[in-house]
């Protein structure tokens, strides 16, 4: 059997659905990924974009993380590849930049009330709230030139951008469903620092299967902070945010995702990079996936870990909170954290679609 076929009988054999086959036909796939925003692929009917937006499709969950950059757009891809948006279980904002959020208005126009998950900030665009004790006070000034008349509310709301949205904010890593959870990371580098972003990582039976928006806190922290969930790392997919790094900064990154984390695949796209790309595609060959705008990732024979094994991996409800997160990685064996040390996990072709 070939690295390709074997990958097949394990975890997320992604074949590809063909152009045409619409969202009721793929649903007995039941898990996958479809890439519903990007500024590259082959299917003509999809608008190319600079933003990133995929429909997440496992253990009974439909996720829609992020939204693209224009809602037009966003709505027409939608459109094309014949996906329901009426009837998700939540939305995952990665972080605040338009080219992640600006579909949601759209969404929204189809499922008001959808619950959706964003990153907490103070002021922020999805809204905020502080306790009025944040600020100093003078008691000697007169009402008029105080903060609410000197009777300020105990907590002060902030607005969002999206007035009537179901957000709930997220501060810390944690898990909003079993098995799922949503990663937490503040960025430091220039141009960015203090920007929150969430990753989703969904822990299965071959690994956790990470997705990310940007990438902004650095791919690498993002998977170090996934292998608390689990050791085993099976698939990433979205942006790296190597879009203008040097070759260097490049070949680290892909030395650290191949030969420290032993990421099983990934599936770049959005800001990783062209040559970043190619220095993927060269490192992990035929486990490196074209995710293209359009492209639907089956992930057959999925699989979440046993109630027990959940359990014992997500033992904390925060997991940034679990003082074992940092160590768990070191003592938690891969057949223990849901993986058979035997397995070998390769993927499959690859057809245009």
């Amino acid at each position: 059997m070939n690295i390709r076929d074997s990958l097949l009988a394990v975890l997320i054999a992604f074949s590809v659905v063909a152009t045409g086959t619409t969202e009721s036909a793929a649903a007995e796939a039941k898990d996958q990924i479809t890439i519903l925003y990007d500024a590259f692929g082959t299917n003509d009917a999809m608008t190319k974009d600079w933003g990133f937006s995929a429909l997440v499709e496992v253990a009974g969950k439909r996720i829609l993380f992020d939204t693209g950059n224009d809602p037009e757009i966003f709505a027409a891809n939608v459109k094309a590849r014949g996906v329901n948006l009426s009837n998700l279980d939540f939305v995952v904002l990665s972080h605040r930049h338009s080219d992640h959020m600006a579909g949601l208005s759209y969404v929204l126009s189809v499922n008001p009330t959808v619950k959706i998950y964003a990153p907490r900030e103070g002021f922020g665009i999805y809204g905020s709230s502080l306790p009025s004790g944040f600020y100093r006070k003078d008691e000697a000034l007169p009402p008029e030139m105080r903060y609410y008349g000197g009777k300020p509310p105990a907590v002060m709301k902030f607005g969002s951008a999206w007035a009537n949205a179901n957000f709930e904010l997220i501060d810390q890593t944690t898990e909003i469903a079993p098995g799922i959870t949503l990663i937490s990371l503040i960025s430091d580098a220039p141009g960015t620092r203090e920007l929150k972003e969430l990753s989703l990582a969904v822990n299965t039976a071959e690994g956790v299967v990470l997705l990310v928006g940007c990438s902004h806190p650095g791919i690498e922290r993002i998977v170090e902070a996934a292998t608390g969930i689990n050791p085993r790392i099976h698939l990433i997919a979205g942006g790296f945010h190597l879009v203008v790094a040097p070759d260097d900064a490049i070949a680290k990154v892909v030395t650290a995702l191949k030969d420290r984390f032993k990421v099983d695949a990934v599936a770049p796209g959005h800001c990783t990079g062209e040559p970043t790309f190619a220095a993927l595609k060269k490192a992990f060959g035929d486990s490196y996936l074209y995710p293209a705008s359009a492209r639907r990732f089956r992930l057959e024979r999925m699989g979440m870990p046993d109630a027990e094994k959940v359990r014992r991996l997500t033992t904390s409800r925060h997991i940034g909170n679990w003082p074992g997160a940092k160590t768990r990685s070191a003592s938690c064996g891969r057949a223990a954290c849901g993986r058979d040390p035997r397995s070998s996990a390769r993927f499959a072709p690859l057809s245009s679609a």
